[in-house]
């Protein structure tokens, strides 16, 4: 008898062990690494923070090795390179990793995920991560023309990039579906990471009129805010939910779920789904990852509550294919 209980133990000790093998292979979100590398700096609060906080989670709930890079807006060739050599998963945030076609090719035994842009051809390495944050927009431009007092509407793009002018068009659509007379002005900082720079640019959209700027300039968004606080015009932030930063100044914002993109397609690869690879994946409003946030309801609430309910009756609109938003993709 004991000799039969001696071997049914470890009869089952050897199916636990094959059991634990193949769930290891299903999720082996302990043994991989995971490398974030942005084009500019982490602290904007905003697109580049957005993807810092989906490694962070990925880090709690799934126990990847982090590794973080900052390209400060050069060299992005170098650190693409020098993020394949260490981690197992490869997260590239910005348009500017456009050579990733080139470079994924190298390292074929790496998975890739480019942020923001898509490569000209798939890539059996590579998934693309595409927002569409003109249907967001599009929503944040009727906000600022229904919450407007003088008619004029602006926005404060990072560059004159076909990413930012996604917003841009998406934006001026919004503002004139809600009154063809509203007039929307822009002017591009050229820079991401210069507050003072998005502060002059801020100030001189007022100066035309606008009382309501959209910022679409990563940490130049600062200045944004603090110009609107300074002449007393809102904001509007842009990617994360910006609004704890200044509740009185800034009234929404244009919610990009870059972080929850990052987080559900690297999740997707730790179980061993890697169906998405060689894709272009569009995060888009029908499926939650562009939208508009308030802040929290303690927070001051400067948008009507008659413009919210529009703003949700546009949203399905937008979503069911009756309002086509204009692009630049």
């Amino acid at each position: 008898m004991k000799k039969f209980l001696m071997i049914l133990l470890a009869a089952m000790l050897l199916l636990t062990a094959f059991a634990c093998s193949k769930s290891g292979q299903g999720d082996a979100s302990g043994s991989q690494t995971v490398a974030v590398v942005v084009a500019g700096r982490f602290g904007d609060r905003s697109f580049y923070d957005s993807s810092k906080e989906g490694l962070d989670k990925l880090v709690a709930d799934k126990g990847v090795k982090p590794i973080t890079i900052e390209c400060n807006g050069e060299n992005h060739d170098i650190q693409t390179k020098n993020a394949a050599e260490k981690a197992d998963i490869i997260v590239l945030v910005g348009w500017e990793f456009y050579n990733i076609e080139e470079i994924a090719p190298d390292y074929p035994e790496k998975k890739f995920i480019w942020i923001d842009n898509a490569t000209s051809a798939p890539v059996a390495n590579v998934l693309n991560i595409t927002y569409a944050q003109n249907e967001g927009s599009f929503l944040a431009g009727y906000i600022a023309a229904a919450v407007s007092k003088t008619g004029t509407v602006g926005a404060v793009g990072g560059e004159d990039v076909d990413t930012i002018n996604d917003f841009i068009v998406g934006y001026e659509q919004g503002a004139k579906y809600y009154n063809d007379s509203v007039k929307v002005v822009k002017n591009y900082s050229n820079t991401y990471d210069d507050p003072a720079v998005g502060k002059d640019c801020a100030l001189a959209l007022n100066g035309q009129g606008a009382d309501v700027v959209f910022q679409i300039a990563s940490a130049c968004g600062d200045g944004v805010f603090e110009a609107a606080k300074e002449k007393g015009f809102y904001a509007i932030g842009v990617d994360s939910d910006q609004k704890w930063i200044d509740p009185e100044v800034i009234i929404c914002s244009m919610k990009k779920e870059v972080g929850n993109s990052i987080y559900t397609a690297v999740s997707e690869f730790l179980a061993g789904d890697t169906s998405r690879l060689g894709t272009t994946w569009i995060a888009d409003m029908a499926t939650g990852y562009v939208g508009i946030g308030y802040g929290e309801d303690s927070m001051t609430q400067q948008v009507p509550e008659d413009v919210k309910k529009a703003v949700e009756d546009l949203k399905a609109k937008i979503v069911s294919g009756e309002i086509k938003v204009n692009t630049t993709r």
